[in-house]
């Protein structure tokens, strides 16, 4: 067993203790792709990292790429921390070394989890060009997810796995334009696993 797989499970299980009021449910587990991708997801709670990379299997190394701000927080701080799979991002500058960790992970068949929206939105917000930069430079493809906004009282919390595409197939340099269009789309996406999960909810 892995250090990460080891820390997986010891963690999964302290969360699932805390987390009895708020049990977890993934759907879409088939759409995992093997080997690198970078996992874009909607941003409603702190707690959001958990449920996401508690969605994928213990053999799915994800780094979680978060705000250093997060490590002040209660529990969830110190769990991340904990971890050890987490880069930690400086929000407002230029972190050439949360890049350069990112690219490192990506390109050995590991798998990033964004926040493309850099921040917790009750309503899907615009995202920003990291997440898009990251995949297209790395050549793995995005992995859109999205979380139910819900934490009600011993109400599922919901995590929905969409299909895996590439972000960006023309052989040429990416450029500005470029990753603003994907950022779009990727949005476009959790979008769209949200309202299609909407319908079928509303169809019973």
């Amino acid at each position: 067993m892995t250090l990460y797989q080891l820390a997986y499970v010891i963690s999964k299980f302290i969360f699932s203790i805390l987390t009895l009021r708020w049990p977890l449910k993934t759907y879409g587990k088939h759409n995992i792709p093997k080997g690198g991708a970078v996992i874009c997801c909607n941003h409603v709670h702190n707690s959001d990292p958990f449920y996401v990379v508690y969605s994928f299997s213990v053999k799915d190394k994800i780094w979680v790429m978060a705000k250093e701000e997060i490590k002040h927080y209660p529990f969830a701080g110190w769990l991340l921390s904990w971890l050890g799979f987490v880069i930690w991002v400086r929000r407002g500058k230029s972190d050439v070394g949360a890049v350069k960790t990112a690219l490192k992970a990506l390109k050995g068949n590991e798998k990033l989890l964004i926040f493309p929206e850099g921040t917790r939105h009750a309503e899907i917000g615009e995202g920003k060009t990291g997440a898009a930069m990251l995949a297209i430079r790395t050549g793995v493809p995005i992995l859109p997810v999205y979380i139910t906004p819900e934490r009600k009282l011993f109400q599922r919390t919901k995590v929905y796995i969409g299909e895996p595409y590439m972000p960006f197939t023309e052989k040429r340099r990416a450029n500005a334009e470029d990753y603003e269009r994907v950022t779009e789309d990727i949005m476009e996406h959790i979008r769209a696993i949200r309202d299609t999960r909407a319908e079928r909810e509303v169809q019973g």
